[in-house]
């Protein structure tokens, strides 16, 4: 499942057709924290596959995923028109409403070491559930 969720990750950093070095060490810790080598994680970044169904998902993976897909965004300290539209889309294939985004955005820090109270996370991305 993990390696679905960093290769979501993956398409978002080349969203705005170059992955910046912080969202790459963002992409690898991730995949570090899970069990994936450095080198798994640099396969996947070279050949990113297209994005399946995460409609399967429980609610905590799909929070985990948006969660990470917002945080991503922001690592590398500038937010593009086109990080935001694709992560409104994967958003929507998570089962939310477009809005969370913006909801969550202002409340997820760039930094994985800052971390928000997730439970006050949660219930306001809940809110969105399609």
């Amino acid at each position: 499942m993990i390696k679905e969720q960093l290769n979501v990750l993956i398409n978002l950093a080349a969203s705005d057709t170059k992955v910046a070095e912080k969202e790459s060490k963002v992409i690898h810790l991730i995949g570090k924290a899970n069990g994936l080598t450095k080198e798994e994680v640099d396969n996947m970044m070279k050949t990113p596959k297209k994005i399946g169904d995460l409609s399967s998902l429980t609610e905590d993976q799909k929070f985990e995923n948006l969660y990470h897909l917002i945080q991503l965004m922001k690592s590398d300290g500038h937010v593009f028109k086109s990080e935001i539209n694709f992560c409104e889309e994967i958003a929507e294939k998570l089962g939310y409403k477009k809005g969370v985004v913006a909801e969550l955005s202002s409340r997820i820090y760039s930094d994985p070491t800052i971390t928000t109270d997730r439970n006050l996370l949660i219930e306001k991305a809940n809110k969105f559930l399609k």
